[in-house]
């Protein structure tokens, strides 16, 4: 504390009691370890109506894919379908009939 004050600088410097700025060093970040789990399509397609798996067998003649099926609660499946370069992608309606402007927000 002496050695402050001779050099002009009094307790309630907030000079004397900052830290020095030290650069931000981002930890290495390790490679992916887990796998993506291979998911059966019989599961996938457990539940959908009658309709819907008509559709979805038309839609995969066109080379679309099932890639995932959200199930809300007390509420019929909603299977999304992908083209084949995952540019577009479509809801199949409980009638079975195709949504392709569909309100579903998809992660990036």
């Amino acid at each position: 504390m002496l050695e402050l004050q001779n050099q002009g600088v009094t307790p309630d410097s907030p000079v004397a009691w900052e830290m020095p700025a030290r650069p931000i060093v981002q930890p290495a970040r390790t490679p992916e370890r887990r796998k993506p789990v291979a998911i059966d399509a019989a599961v996938q397609r457990a539940g959908l109506t009658p309709p819907q798996l008509a559709t979805l067998q038309t839609m995969e003649q066109f080379r679309w894919y099932l890639h995932f099926v959200r199930r809300p609660l007390f509420q019929a499946p909603i299977p999304v379908l992908f083209n084949q370069d995952a540019s577009r992608f479509v809801v199949i309606q409980e009638d079975g009939t195709l949504d392709e402007q569909p309100t579903l927000k998809l992660r990036g």
